[in-house]
């Protein structure tokens, strides 16, 4: 488990890395679209997102469990049960399935309570914000709350170079102007963000 976290973490600074000299190198990329997201989304659930399994007419099987680091999570007659990558109806079916090995046709409700979200779909912030960090992708996010999650970028971001690169799309790159939208109050310059999404905020030259 522990050698598939440090490769998955040596495969985004790969990306990232990469992602830098590129947008540091490159003239220009196309404009990212400003409606990104998929109406159909569902969120999944991911390591570190916590659970309110209900079961109904049996609370002695109802209880709140976190998801544990492989994506797993443990609960009274039900041992490790995959939920990584689920979403709660789904996961609520499987738990069904589990439980109806030992009670009489269980009906079982599952609540998110903590939002991580899974590894792939994780939103990363890179370079001159004034908290780079990692956020959980939320339906219809966009960079302005993106910005506001990480408190803005520096005084040395060369903001309108900043690009998003998608990894749901083969790595492509798209141009965003984030010193119009955070300085400049141009809201036209926000855009959604996707599942997965790389925000890279460059170094001014000068």
């Amino acid at each position: 488990m522990n050698g598939n976290i440090i490769k998955n973490t040596l495969n985004w600074l790969a990306i990232a890395v990469a992602a830098l000299v590129i947008s540091g190198c490159a003239s220009s990329h196309p404009p990212a679209p400003a409606a990104a997201a998929s109406d159909d989304y569902s969120y999944k659930i991911g390591p570190g997102d916590n659970l309110n399994i209900v079961v109904w007419r049996n609370p002695e099987l109802s209880m709140s469990v976190p998801v544990r680091p492989d994506g797993k999570i443990s609960a009274p007659l039900i041992d490790d049960l995959n939920a990584m990558g689920k979403d709660s109806t789904s996961l609520a079916r499987d738990i069904e399935k589990e439980l109806a090995k030992f009670i009489r046709d269980p009906v079982v409700t599952v609540i998110v309570t903590g939002f991580v979200g899974p590894y792939s779909e994780q939103i990363r912030v890179i370079g001159e914000a004034a908290k780079p960090q990692i956020l959980a992708y939320k339906q219809k996010m966009t960079v302005l709350d993106v910005m506001i999650a990480v408190g803005g970028i520096t005084d040395f971001a060369d903001g309108n170079r900043a690009t998003i690169l998608r990894t749901s799309e083969n790595n492509a790159q798209y141009r965003v102007r984030l010193k119009d939208l955070v300085k400049g109050g141009d809201v036209s310059a926000n855009v959604e963000m996707k599942p997965g999404d790389v925000l890279i905020i460059p170094q001014s030259w000068f």
